[in-house]
């Protein structure tokens, strides 16, 4: 895993998040289906039902959160990653040096401004 990409990792992570909690929504709502048909009366069975199927809506709004922010995020890294390496690093280099000198010259004159 040390070649991989990030992105593609970051995208792994979230497919195992997304099963995980699809998973645990899926056996709540079989446990609350299942006190549903325990129920002794009319009233406490459909509120059970009602809470079954408002984890599912959840879990399922969650989920698709989590899936669209981790291909956002990993979308915006690749991207990152395609642009650092498509800029050459001599440029880089070359205005790091400019900017160096000049920053020279100016401690000099205020050296020379506090002598007088």
């Amino acid at each position: 895993m040390a070649d991989a990409d990030l992105d593609v990792v970051i995208r792994q992570l979230a497919r195992q998040l997304h099963t995980g909690l699809m998973t645990r929504a899926k056996e709540r709502r079989d446990r609350f289906n299942g006190l549903a048909a325990k129920a002794k009366g009319k009233e406490t069975g459909e509120r059970f039902k009602m809470m079954a199927k408002a984890t599912m809506e959840q879990a399922t709004a969650a989920a698709k959160r989590l899936q669209m922010s981790a291909d956002n995020v990993a979308d915006s890294y690749a991207r990152s990653m395609r642009l650092a390496a498509s800029t050459p690093i001599a440029v880089k280099v070359e205005k790091k040096a400019k900017d160096k000198p000049e920053k020279k010259a100016k401690t000099k004159k205020a050296k020379a401004r506090k002598a007088k």
